[in-house]
């Protein structure tokens, strides 16, 4: 079974994925755990992508 990303789609997905490597490289997590991350984003992108959203690391929100 072979499963090809193209098209438009192909563009979003990468995309997607500069954004969460962005975020995740900016973000105040550990060396170890941006490392995971991005390793993870590279390798399973679609999969990455998702668990990114869900579970990735996050800015703390600024309250007033």
């Amino acid at each position: 079974m072979r499963v090809e990303v193209g098209g438009f789609f192909g563009i979003l997905l990468l995309i997607g994925i500069v954004y969460a490597v962005l975020n995740v490289v900016q973000s105040h997590a550990s060396l170890t755990m941006k490392a995971v991350w991005i390793a993870a984003l590279l390798m399973l992108p679609l999969l990455g992508l998702i668990a990114w959203f869900f579970f990735g690391p996050r800015e703390a929100k600024k309250g007033l």
